[in-house]
């Protein structure tokens, strides 16, 4: 059985500025994915990686960059 590791981050929202928060999987090293903003809905490229002591880095950019 595998357990997920999650972390709840925040950041910015890199279309309206918005504070968001996203619950990221810190069981992998690193990971990239799509998700809406919570505030104005657009889609935010979301890259992630697990520093050595699991804090996660978010590197959170629109879709079109």
């Amino acid at each position: 059985m595998t357990y997920l590791e999650q972390r709840l981050s925040k950041d910015y929202c890199p279309y309206c500025g918005e504070s968001i928060e996203l619950l990221v999987d810190i069981s992998m090293d690193s990971q990239e994915y799509i998700e809406d903003c919570s505030v104005c809905c657009r889609p935010i490229q979301v890259s992630v990686s697990i520093n050595e002591d699991g804090t996660p880095t978010l590197i959170l950019s629109d879709e079109n960059s």
